[in-house]
């Protein structure tokens, strides 16, 4: 799982959003990004944000749904605050993978040393 992880934190693109967060910086290249991306931000205090969007964690499904307009195969990427601890970023990890969400791409940084 971990490896996973590292592999999804280099291979994310970084989006500019309007949601502010203290993304982790990745040394890899960045990817090619999607023309309409599907953001999920966790910030700091592990407040969700589908897009621009704050959603309850219990509505995560429907506003994921939403936003995707039903299509699961819709890559999520997530960018969370380097402060958020693991346990609550894996406790999203399961709640994406519960919603049908499989494909989830971890955002950070271009161009730094992961700190």
């Amino acid at each position: 799982m971990l490896v996973l992880l590292i592999i999804f934190m280099v291979a994310a693109p970084l989006a500019t959003v309007e949601v502010a967060v203290d993304l982790p910086a990745s040394a890899a290249r960045p990817s090619a990004k999607p023309d309409k991306p599907l953001f999920l931000t966790m910030r700091a205090d592990n407040r969700l944000i589908v897009g621009e969007d704050p959603v309850i964690r219990d509505g995560l499904a429907a506003a994921l749904d939403a936003a995707a307009r039903g299509d699961k195969e819709t890559r999520v990427f997530l960018r969370a605050d380097k402060t958020v601890a693991y346990g609550a970023l894996m406790a999203v990890m399961d709640a994406l993978r519960a919603a049908g969400y499989l494909k989830v791409a971890l955002v950070g940084l271009e161009g730094g040393a992961a700190s």
